[in-house]
């Protein structure tokens, strides 16, 4: 993962610090990288920090759900949502000001937020959800299953230079807790690989990044399973690439600690459908990793 840690050296020296992004927190930003991965060489999986890949795996099987309720992630112990619903719901209750954020109290009244939405599907269906944002689009764009489509295409017609599902619904963007980072994914099919590049508008590098390269790596041997390809290459444009400020320590250590070697991800072979792979499908083989890296989320 030489690639991931040339990024970090790259913003740092070259970016362009803001102090009023979305957020309130700052960034340091640079525009328009990419980044190539071999998907042959190991499932590139970040090894200088420990990833919670029980958590990518679950929220990709979410996105192919075309769910946005984070009751599914949470009673699997996937809190990687938690924030944004949490957030309306404070909104809409006009709590924002008692419970500041990432305050003890802030954090205490999440708790109970949480298990409200594990507990009570009628507190969660009101809740819990994220609005229509990526797995929704993938399989209900204004009625239409792209998912669904674009599998049958990659059988049907794998010389097609419209392999494209897109995530960005402009008229519903309104809608979404955040509207999509990664934005659109196109397939092509090249002898008998399948190769993957995916547009990513807004890039949180040190949390967010290294989730989504994990994540398109293994929808790209999902998909090349059930079409009958092996997967090769992902690329992945990157357009406003930026480290929060109060990553920039955490970006430093993670630069100076020397890559193991890639681990290996099985899949069942027995799955053939998109649709039909659960958690327990997938076994990740040989991940020896550094220690996790902690740092704060920016809502």
């Amino acid at each position: 993962m030489k690639v991931y840690q040339d990024l970090l050296k790259d913003i740092i020296k070259n970016g362009v610090v803001e102090k009023n992004d979305r957020t309130g927190t700052g960034t340091t930003k640079v525009f328009g990288r990419q980044l190539r991965f071999d998907l042959s060489e190991g499932f590139p999986l970040l090894i200088t920090k420990k990833m919670y890949y029980r958590g990518i795996i679950h929220e990709l099987l979410w996105f192919i759900r075309g769910d946005s309720n984070i009751r599914y992630l949470v009673r699997n112990n996937v809190n990687i949502w938690n924030e944004w619903p949490y957030q309306n719901y404070l909104k809409a209750n006009n709590l924002e000001k008692k419970y500041l954020t990432y305050s003890p109290e802030w954090k205490e009244k999440m708790q109970e937020f949480i298990e409200n939405i594990k507990k009570d599907k009628k507190f969660a269906n009101k809740w819990g959800d994220c609005g229509p944002f990526y797995g929704v689009q993938w399989r209900n764009f204004s009625g239409f299953d792209q998912l669904k489509w674009v599998v049958s295409k990659i059988k049907k017609n794998p010389s097609s230079r419209r392999l494209i599902v897109n995530a960005w619904n402009a008229p519903l963007i309104d809608k979404m807790a955040l509207p999509p980072c990664h934005v659109m994914y196109q397939f092509q099919v090249s002898e008998d690989k399948l190769n993957c590049m995916m547009y990513q508008r807004s890039v949180d590098t040190f949390l967010g990044l290294p989730f989504n390269i994990a994540s398109y790596a293994l929808l790209t041997m999902m998909i090349a399973q059930v079409t009958g390809y092996k997967p090769c290459t992902l690329v992945m444009a990157l357009a406003d690439t930026h480290l929060y400020l109060n990553h920039i320590k955490q970006s430093k250590e993670q630069i100076k600690r020397k890559p193991y070697k890639l681990p290996e991800m099985k899949i069942d072979p027995k799955v053939k459908s998109i649709f039909r792979f659960k958690y327990d499908d997938f076994q990740l083989i040989n991940y020896k990793y550094h220690p996790t890296i902690k740092a704060q989320i920016s809502v």
